[in-house]
């Protein structure tokens, strides 16, 4: 049994609790999972339950544990947020266990060890029950890195945004024009359409919000990094 604390502080351990949060029309939980902290994001639409995994991304065993306690014979789908093993060690445990449909960009989909059954394009939405979910397609860190984006019934964002956007910076990347190309498409795909109470959701760590980074942009493109 995974236990799931209430309530939700966006900071998770991995081997310990998860979190959950609720949210105006859906309910998003949080785990920590395998030794470099990568999340793994259980959100389920509150009227009709179903519910999509992001990022299969280690410790199968608990993955499915959590999905079976909370979503049982709901999971319609797993999206890949792009292509390091890291984001997805447990996804063919995972899959072959529950048969669920897997999703991913085309540029990283080749990496993957389960083609993805769909393929996720920038402007691309994904319906969950009475849930629609944006897709972002954001280059650098990998050709072919997403994010999803959920506005709730409150009207207020949440992003999930795999190895992308981070407290404090963008994700790795290794070269100036990669780095450039990242910090623009979070720039002006993220930062500049969604509000400043927007929720971040990385691929490790704590969450944070598009308010508490905003007025950092300037310095993290004259870092580099």
């Amino acid at each position: 049994m995974v236990t799931v604390d209430r309530p939700y502080t966006g900071h998770v351990t991995a081997g310990e609790a998860a979190q959950q949060r609720e949210v105006p029309g859906a309910r998003i939980v949080k785990m920590s999972v395998g030794p470099m902290d990568n999340n793994t994001y259980l959100v389920q639409c509150a009227s009709t339950g179903a519910a999509l995994l992001i990022d299969a991304a280690n410790d199968a065993t608990r993955i499915l544990e959590l999905t079976g306690q909370e979503t049982p014979g709901r999971l319609e789908l797993i999206v890949t947020t792009h292509l390091h093993p890291d984001h997805w060690l447990a996804l063919a445990e995972v899959t072959a266990a529950l048969g669920t449909p897997t999703a991913a960009h085309p540029l990283d989909a080749a990496a993957l060890p389960v083609p993805p059954d769909r393929l996720l394009a920038d402007g691309d939405t994904v319906q969950l029950g009475d849930l629609t979910l944006d897709v972002i397609h954001l280059r650098g860190h990998t050709p072919g890195s997403i994010a999803l984006a959920l506005v709730d019934g409150a009207h207020r964002a949440h992003l999930f945004t795999g190895d992308s956007l981070f407290p404090g910076g963008i994700g790795k990347t290794h070269n100036p024009t990669d780095f450039d190309t990242l910090l623009t498409d979070v720039t002006t795909k993220l930062f500049d359409r969604y509000p400043d109470d927007t929720v971040v959701y990385p691929g490790h760590g704590d969450d944070t919000t598009l308010g508490a980074d905003r007025p950092h942009l300037p310095e993290w493109r004259a870092r580099g990094w």
